[in-house]
């Protein structure tokens, strides 16, 4: 656990201005479910009381981040707002070349259109949008988790690192077909767990072999730097911006959506230092996003976005970021109900696998709970299983992503209750199945329903297969 001198946290914040929480009945959650087809994507946000879905673009904005707003530029070409963004870049993480888009999964997109069809794309384990824009780019995504990551109990302190051994194997194979390689920091698909930085030295040490370019998924950069340092003998003694800075020296590149440690509610951007990919992704910039300076955001979002990389640099809330997550975790265990450990930065996730055990696979026990915690107490949470994921679902997991500087202890006091009282009538939790689906990213947009009957079980199962 981090290093925390008091039994009670605090945040490293004051509050400004506040938003009403809305509180519903149960009889109305019911009928909002039914309505949304049983998909909590598509719930009203203002029928939610604690909003735990995603991390991404939730953030509070800080007093400095508002005022920068008012500074942007919102000139069409060379705004002044694009170089500050570009300046704080390149003086974190060191690339050459900065290219903003409007998020994350914008600048996967480009990336991944730009290598084209029939490569491999092997990661320490790919998120949704990133494996959707692999596939969708006519390439093929391959996870190699290490394998300390299948045993959701265990403590080994980075099980989000990539099998360096199957990774070994995979280029003596196949490197013809590799243009990079993807790790992703933290791993959000396997419990939001920290890559070391000895395991990013090796992964580059091997890649220099092949003169393949690594990329780093650094949604999440800050997070995973300050549980390099808590972890890591190693990197103990060092500040979090020296962590950041031997991160992104080692790699070639980087994909960033700036809604989650850039605490900006938009945005993102792809930086690199190959002169001739930039160039190529600054022209697939201009066709879907805009200008090369703007990318599809405006002026008052870049600036957000160049304040943000700073402040989510700060060690104090740092700190306090990370262990309020681990304090959630730590509620939760107390409750009987297992998580993924050891807990993570951004989230706490469930193991509804072995929570829910008399849930099949095919009948998705993450969502079954996700659904269950909405209708009980109306808090929205995301499922990260065999719905999500598919055939390459690790785990059976809901993630309680925690919005940064959005709810206080208390609230985290009160999320704990509703799970201790939703813990004791777990056995009747129902399992569901699958009415509608999209062909790619079906969680967003699918539809279900609850099992009720043995016909039920037996068409779930017939699906499915």
């Amino acid at each position: 656990m981090s290093q925390w001198p008091y039994r009670t946290i605090i945040e490293p914040f004051k509050i400004k201005m506040v938003e009403p929480i809305p509180f519903t009945s149960r009889r109305e959650r019911e009928r909002l479910l039914h309505q949304a087809g049983h998909n909590l994507f598509k719930i009203p946000a203002n029928k939610v009381t604690l909003d735990l879905l995603t991390d991404s673009g939730t953030a509070a904005m800080s007093a400095l981040q508002w005022s920068a707003l008012m500074r942007g530029d919102e000139s069409y070409a060379c705004a002044s707002s694009f170089f500050v963004m570009e300046r704080a870049v390149r003086r974190i993480m060191g690339f050459a070349h900065v290219i903003p888009a409007h998020q994350g999964r914008a600048a996967e997109r480009i990336l991944f259109s730009m290598i084209g069809p029939g490569k491999i794309i092997p990661g320490n384990t790919h998120f949704d949008t990133t494996r959707a824009n692999i596939e969708a780019a006519g390439s093929v995504a391959l996870d190699l988790p290490c394998p300390e990551s299948k045993n959701t109990s265990s403590m080994y302190p980075f099980k989000g690192n990539i099998n360096l051994a199957a990774l070994e194997r995979v280029l003596k194979k196949s490197h013809a077909k590799i243009p990079l390689v993807l790790v992703t920091i933290t791993n959000n698909a396997i419990g939001g767990q920290p890559v070391s930085l000895e395991n990013l030295r090796q992964t580059k040490k091997l890649l220099n072999r092949y003169k393949i370019p690594l990329f780093i998924d650094a949604a999440r950069f800050a997070e995973n730097a300050y549980l390099i340092k808590l972890k890591e003998a190693s990197s103990k003694s060092w500040s979090v911006r020296q962590i950041v800075h031997e991160t992104f020296r080692l790699a070639d590149g980087c994909l960033m959506s700036a809604k989650k440690d850039g605490f900006a509610n938009i945005g993102g951007f792809l930086a690199l230092n190959n002169a001739q990919w930039a160039q190529q992704a600054r022209q697939m910039l201009v066709l879907t996003e805009g200008f090369p300076t703007y990318g599809g955001l405006a002026g008052r979002d870049l600036e957000a976005i160049a304040q943000g990389l700073w402040e989510v640099l700060d060690e104090a809330y740092l700190k306090y970021r990370i262990r309020s997550t681990e304090y959630v975790g730590e509620g939760l265990m107390k409750s009987g109900i297992p998580i993924v450990l050891p807990v993570g930065g951004h989230a706490v996730y469930i193991d509804a696998g072995r929570f829910l055990p008399h849930i099949p696979e095919d009948q998705f026990p993450g969502h079954a709970l996700a659904c269950a915690l909405y209708l009980d107490a109306g808090v929205r949470t995301c499922e990260m299983g065999s719905l999500a994921f598919g055939k390459n679902a690790q785990h059976e997991l809901v993630r309680l992503a925690i919005p940064r500087r959005v709810y206080t202890q208390s609230h985290m006091d009160w999320l704990l209750e509703a799970f201790e009282m939703l813990a004791r009538k777990k056995n009747k939790i129902r399992g569901y199945r699958l009415i509608k689906e999209p062909k790619a990213l079906r969680h967003f947009m699918a539809t279900l329903a609850p099992i009720k009957s043995a016909a039920d079980k037996k068409l779930a199962r017939a699906l499915a297969a």
